[in-house]
């Protein structure tokens, strides 16, 4: 898997923490490597030429891509050009395009209606594989205003937003529900996740529920 995004990808390593839910979860980790940049919209990553050198050199199934919030007509229409044109790139190494639906910032929760339908039409414009975290997101802040997910400047995830928007990834990618992953978790790095019991429980709660109203395809039972 590649992901292409900015900070909202690499905050917290979201990529690695995808493969250490797998690992914990008895599935086959994926070869990850990531493309990512502070602020980077998809036009910027277009234009740099360093994502698109990195799709080209193949073995991809799934390339990830990430923009910001997109609530806006105009972030909308440019993730929708530059998710076409990626879409394009990815299958022609052989790969399917994923998107990974982020959140608004704090102060534009007025805008989640908006970014989950800019990712949602977006992805069913490039028939890519939707990964609905904003609308996980959406689905805790409705069940628990308090739950902390924005880290103190308003946008970036804390480890749980990013354990969120992982256990949606893992659900999509390997068909299964998140339902009973690990709360303990040990990335690549070294670095541990350690989340209380219970909340684990409500993010993959949340994580299932966006999946099986916003993805495909319908997961089965997590080993564990």
């Amino acid at each position: 898997m590649l992901f292409i995004g900015n900070s909202l990808t690499y905050m917290n390593d979201l990529p690695a923490l995808v493969c250490a839910l797998a690992e914990a979860a008895g599935e086959t980790p994926p070869v990850m490597q990531r493309v990512v940049a502070s602020g980077f919209s998809l036009e910027d990553h277009w234009e740099r030429g360093d994502a698109r050198k990195a799709i080209a050199e193949g073995g991809w199934d799934f390339v990830v891509l990430q923009q910001g919030p997109s609530a806006s007509p105009e972030g909308r229409g440019l993730l929708l050009r530059y998710a076409r044109l990626f879409a394009s790139e990815i299958r022609r190494a052989g790969a399917k395009p994923a998107l990974y639906m982020v959140w608004p910032s704090v102060r534009r929760r007025q805008d989640f209606g908006d970014v989950c339908d800019s990712y949602r039409l977006v992805a069913r414009d490039i028939d890519g594989l939707l990964l609905p975290a904003g609308e996980a997101w959406r689905s805790v802040e409705k069940r628990a205003l308090k739950f902390d997910l924005y880290s103190s400047d308003g946008l970036h995830p804390t480890v749980a937003g990013s354990y969120l928007a992982g256990s949606v990834i893992y659900a999509q990618f390997y068909g299964r529900s998140p339902l009973g992953l690990s709360a303990h978790l040990t990335l690549p790095s070294g670095v541990t996740v350690d989340l209380p019991p219970g909340d684990a429980r409500l993010l993959q709660e949340a994580a299932a529920e966006a999946v099986e109203k916003f993805g495909h395809p319908a997961p089965r039972s997590s080993k564990n």
